[in-house]
Order: C-alpha cells, then structure tokens, then sequence
C-alpha cells in the first residue's frame, strides 16, 4: 500500500509541475514579457511612495504642536 501511496503522490507532484510550467509560458505569452523586463530594467526601482512621505510628514507636524495639514 505504502508503494500504492508513493506511486499517488509522485504523479500528483509531476501533474502540478505541468501545471506551473503551463501558467508561466501562458502568463509570459500575455505579458510578452514586458513586466518581466521591466522589472529587470529596473522600471519600478525609482518610483518613490509619496503616501508613505506624506503620512511621515504629517505625523510630524502633529508631533511639533502643529496641524495634521
């Protein structure tokens, strides 16, 4: 039964490797590999999150007697 069981579990983990190969070639034919190469470029790597400055700002200016705005 323990072979049974092996045997089971060793085509489950091949189907599932088929399956994740499948999901990569089809999301880089949708992407074209644009996103990919973008982040290599380095696209996303200077966009500075203004929300996270302005809430630090903010915080600030309360701390110092001020208002939030």
């Amino acid at each position: 039964m323990a072979e049974s069981a092996k045997k089971v579990a060793q085509q489950a983990e091949d189907r599932l490797d088929k399956v994740a190969k499948n999901v990569r070639e089809r999301f880089d034919r949708i992407t074209e590999g644009r996103f990919t190469d973008e982040i290599k470029n380095g696209r996303f790597a200077d966009q500075v999150d203004h929300g996270i400055d302005q809430g630090r700002a903010e915080a600030r200016r309360r701390e110092q007697g001020g208002s939030a705005r």
